[in-house]
């Protein structure tokens, strides 16, 4: 689904909805938040990390899937930005193992998965249940993804 002036934004449960950017201002959220940005394209994820960041996010970068994972089973996070395309593991691969009980018990932080490529229908839906958040990276700018980030419970 196209949307104008907004995110494409699907939850785990399949329900679609979207953030508006009307303004070109982003409020800062209350408390500063720890997000770990696991993104192999570091100009994406310096252009996330610098507009988080000048947002009162506290981000860490990391651009290899092996050492996100190991970042992120830290359980010091309370948002993941997840690409798909990762070196030496998939973001794929990494969302399931973060979701896994087993071998991530207890993990507090939302997992938004970011991406461009465009999904098999079966590993999108399996992508939607296990993320809390699934963004098209060509729909939105790092101003939006602040907002959204902003609205996240």
């Amino acid at each position: 689904m196209e949307l104008t002036g907004g995110l494409k934004i699907i939850r785990s449960t399949g329900d679609e909805h979207t953030v508006d950017n009307h303004n070109e201002s982003v409020s800062s959220p209350n408390t500063a938040k720890k997000v770990l940005c696991i993104e192999d394209e570091r100009f994406i994820g310096e252009l996330y990390k610098r507009a988080l960041s000048k947002s009162g996010y506290d981000v860490t970068l990391e651009v290899d899937g092996v050492k996100g994972l190991s970042l992120a089973q830290t359980d010091q996070y309370d948002i993941i930005l997840l690409d798909l395309m990762l070196p030496n593991l998939t973001g794929i691969e990494l969302l399931e193992i973060l979701r896994d009980p087993n071998k991530t018990p207890h993990l507090k932080a939302k997992i938004i998965v970011t991406t461009n490529l465009e999904q098999r229908e079966d590993i999108k839906k399996n992508i939607e249940k296990l993320a809390d958040g699934y963004l098209v990276k060509a729909e939105f700018t790092p101003n939006e993804l602040v907002e959204f980030i902003n609205n996240i419970d």
